[in-house]
């Protein structure tokens, strides 16, 4: 008979995680050959090399066989819109006529509940099946749309951060919102925020479709409740950047723009910040706010290519996100296979160990989340993904003659999507299997 607890567990699988960003410490990634990953009760208890930790295992209990196979944590996707989902892939010239086209009639349908759940259900599933166990998320103007993603979410016991748009000028009548003193998006902070994994982002979806007054309120909201996320757009395109230049003349730069409505601060993440310049940099780095690269997104919109050597410069935060539905892919994997072309592009080179690390702990780090998710550290939340690196004829050829960590990870990362996920991990619980 067997004496193991029913919420003890363990996987034997070669593991991956960090302890710190390889672009600054070249002992950053832990690596272990023949690891054993143990979690209790939803949590990580230990991880380290099988041969070491196999005799503290109780009497009875068999580690679920994943060798040959990767454990990672699960990946983490710091900016996309779930409301997207059904225009990704849309043809259009640039990211104004874009939303004018696509978007903003996609997001009317939002107001619709039933169609709010519909598209969450599917669009956390498609994230789990890429391997992606916490997201940055928009919702649309739509408190029932907010209300649906985190049912959904919450259902399937996943750490997510999500909020509701705001945007009250330069959109269409039917997606202005009039909520004034902000009251809808405190009514879901107060509804959301810290309950079960979910936490909740005040989201200016970028500063042309705000006013001056919905600014101030926005960063007023964001004071009264400090350790909620912020997440908006900035610098992603330069016609828009013209634009936001003649809507605020009074500021310094785009970015200045959130800076001085106290929308710069730890957990406020920007997605692209392609045309940032260095005081930019400095500013991101000092307040403690965070960059969201969005590579697939950015070459799908002729956006622009982000400076992975400017932003590490000035010690920025970075993250990785897919930005569906101008990103092209769900997958993480995919998306550090454009970061790569991204950062070449540039003149710069982005190892295979950073892009794991930017879609991990580089993630969680931005987010102020490392005590919670994106590595292995004991007590942390068991989140993780088995990648198969065989999952491919092309990348099982490839993967069988790799001599270094780097190399295999490289193969994994320019050649992987979402068939290289066998299965994704939750809170302990298995959420996805291939």
């Amino acid at each position: 008979m067997s004496t193991a607890s029913p919420n003890l567990q363990a996987y034997r699988a070669s593991l991956l995680h960090f302890r710190a960003d390889p672009a600054f410490d070249d002992q950053a990634a832990l690596w272990h050959e023949d690891g054993l990953l143990v979690v209790e009760d939803g949590r990580i208890k230990a991880a380290g090399d099988y041969a070491a930790l196999a005799s503290t295992l109780p009497p009875g209990l068999e580690p679920i066989d994943y060798r040959g196979k990767v454990i990672a944590p699960g990946f983490i996707d710091t900016h996309l819109h779930y409301p997207q989902t059904d225009m990704i892939a849309s043809p259009a010239p640039g990211l104004l006529p874009w939303l004018e086209t696509y978007t903003f009639p996609t997001e009317r349908r939002f107001e619709d509940p039933a169609h709010a759940r519909a598209t969450a259900e599917f669009f956390l599933d498609e994230l789990l099946r890429c391997g992606t166990t916490t997201a940055v998320v928009y919702c649309t103007v739509h408190p029932q749309s907010v209300d649906a993603f985190f049912e959904a979410s919450e259902a399937r016991n996943l750490r997510m951060v999500a909020g509701k748009v705001l945007m009250d000028r330069n959109c269409p009548d039917f997606l202005r919102d009039l909520e004034g003193d902000l009251g809808q998006s405190e009514d879901l902070i107060n509804k959301w925020h810290k309950r079960g994994r979910s936490l909740y982002a005040i989201t200016p979806r970028f500063a042309p479709t705000s006013t001056d007054v919905q600014l101030r309120l926005t960063g007023e909201l964001a004071a009264r409740h400090p350790d909620t996320f912020i997440q908006t757009h900035v610098s992603e395109n330069k016609d828009e950047c013209t634009w936001v230049n003649e809507l605020f003349p009074q500021a310094r730069s785009y970015l200045d723009v959130y800076e001085r409505f106290g929308l710069m601060r730890p957990r406020a993440l920007f997605g692209h910040c392609i045309w940032l310049d260095d005081e930019d940099f400095a500013r991101m780095a000092a307040t403690g706010s965070a960059a969201a690269v969005c590579p697939t997104s950015n070459l799908f919109l002729g956006s622009g290519l982000f400076d992975f050597e400017r932003a590490d410069s000035a010690r920025a935060l970075l993250s990785l996100g897919t930005d569906v539905g101008a990103g092209t892919s769900f997958s993480m994997l995919q998306t550090m296979n454009e970061a790569y072309k991204v950062a070449r592009l540039k003149g710069s080179y982005l190892p295979a160990l950073r892009m794991f690390y930017l879609a991990t702990l580089g993630a969680a780090r931005s987010m102020r989340l490392e005590d919670t998710i994106g590595s292995f550290q004991a007590g942390l939340e068991a989140d993780f993904v088995v990648l198969d690196r065989e999952a491919t004829p092309l990348l099982a050829r490839r993967t069988g003659h790799c001599d270094s960590l780097e190399e295999l990870l490289f193969a994994l990362a320019l050649l992987g999507d979402d068939r290289t996920i066998a299965a994704t991990y939750s809170g302990g619980r298995k959420v996805h299997q291939r």
